[in-house]
């Protein structure tokens, strides 16, 4: 019965519905001015979306590679859960994968901001390739620069930016949440390190060439032991498993790493021993905002290739826009995502201008998270059938958003965070 409806509804549809392949409108919403000079005596207080000249040039060069390059392999990733080569050679070629590092290692030398801006314009068409780009500039480069020693940068920082995915190793099969109770050990041995354990969930490890690897060297110390190695891929003892076959941003590997015997140089240890914990909460703070902008741009993209439809859409004479009740459902989700695209942009200009964001960073990802989930769920009603099958991107949004509520801190985790900051302010 589905079949013969699905078939009729399919001769019948409006020209605008678009399929995988079509680039959705740009709705004013996401469109964005200049950013006005700054004063001789002071900062101007400019809107949350102008943006300096560089960033807007940055973002619609973004938007044009989202649509030509990855938008005509979205449906393609998804079902063979595997990033094509051509996407990540195009981000390491446009220079999307150094955005923050500087031109002396082969970056861009752009913002914080920028990141954010790169990663909400490529979630629009695919959440995955989002990803892979957030975490490489949020945690594998910001790791080198910030603990890195001058060796250390020369050695990995050119190869990150050119050709070199990164891979961050916390999570294991009883350390989740509680990231700290993990018990993957690091035994000296001379002017060496012995790796023994394993990790799960570990985000990218399929494409990566170097790995972060949080590991105890004092288990009697508890958290205060964790200490972080950097670990090249073809080190032997270090096994990357079988990815997971998951629920959404399958093109994104996730995969069970195993350090059997890793035998590492003393001189890859990444800022100090025992300093791992805080090295890791440092990097996951700033993550979240990236993730924030991952689920805003993931809503945002749904929200653009559903409403023309409901327009385009006629039942009972009239548009299924033009009911009042759809305005309404419309109109509150196209409120909560500009809240939650004003979250996310002030807890990234709070990180720019050195100022505390830990409590807005929390806020930003678990609200978007939340938006995201309510989004995606509601352009699926909208849509209808249609929006029930693979034949359009509306239920790989909607899969795909899931996963916001869960990496780099849990929705309950942020809010716990949130709560320590009222509690500290109060």
């Amino acid at each position: 019965m589905f079949c013969i409806y699905y078939q009729q509804l399919k001769r019948n549809f409006p020209a605008y519905v678009a399929p995988w392949k079509a680039s959705p409108c740009v709705f004013r919403s996401s469109k964005s001015e200049l950013k006005p000079n700054l004063c001789s005596d002071g900062v101007v207080c400019a809107p949350l979306q102008t943006f300096t000249q560089e960033e807007t040039m940055l973002k619609n060069m973004v938007t044009k590679f989202a649509q030509e390059r990855v938008a005509p392999l979205v449906q393609k990733m998804d079902e063979n859960s595997k990033m094509e080569d051509s996407v990540i050679q195009g981000l390491f070629e446009q220079g999307l994968m150094s955005i923050e590092l500087e031109e002396e290692y082969g970056g861009t030398g752009a913002s914080f901001f920028s990141i954010i801006l790169v990663v909400e314009e490529l979630a629009k068409v695919d959440p995955a390739v989002a990803l892979l780009c957030e975490l490489q500039n949020t945690l594998t480069n910001k790791l080198f620069t910030t603990y890195g020693t001058e060796e250390q940068k020369r050695t990995y920082l050119p190869r990150v930016a050119k050709d070199t995915i990164g891979s961050f190793c916390l999570s294991e099969a009883g350390s989740g949440s509680d990231a700290f109770s993990l018990k993957t050990r690091a035994e000296k041995k001379g002017d060496y390190y012995i790796i023994n354990g394993s990790k799960m969930w570990i985000s990218l490890a399929e494409h990566a060439g170097v790995f972060f690897v949080m590991a105890n060297t004092d288990p009697s110390l508890g958290y205060r032991g964790i200490t972080c190695f950097i670990v090249d891929r073809n080190t032997e003892g270090l096994h990357v498993g079988k990815k997971e076959d998951k629920l959404g941003i399958r093109a994104s590997s996730t995969c069970p790493v195993t350090f059997e015997n890793v035998k590492v140089p003393e001189t890859n240890i990444l800022g100090q021993v025992g300093q791992g914990y805080k090295y890791a909460i440092g990097m996951l703070n700033t993550g979240r905002i990236g993730i924030a902008a991952q689920m805003l741009g993931l809503a945002q993209g749904c929200f653009d290739h559903t409403i023309p439809y409901t327009k385009e859409r006629v039942q009972f004479g009239k548009s299924v826009f033009d009911f009042q009740g759809m305005q309404h459902q419309i109109a509150q989700v196209a409120t909560q995502l500009e809240a939650a695209r004003l979250l996310t942009y002030n807890a990234a200009r709070l990180v720019e201008a050195g100022r505390p964001f830990i409590k807005e960073a929390s806020m930003a990802k678990y609200y978007a998270a939340e938006v995201a989930t309510l989004t995606t769920s509601k352009c699926i009603e909208w849509m209808g059938g249609v929006g029930f099958t693979k034949n359009y991107p509306i239920e790989k949004y909607y899969r795909d958003c899931k996963i916001g509520t869960i990496y780099e801190g849990t929705s309950n985790i942020q809010l716990s965070t949130i709560a320590k900051s009222l509690a500290q302010e109060y």
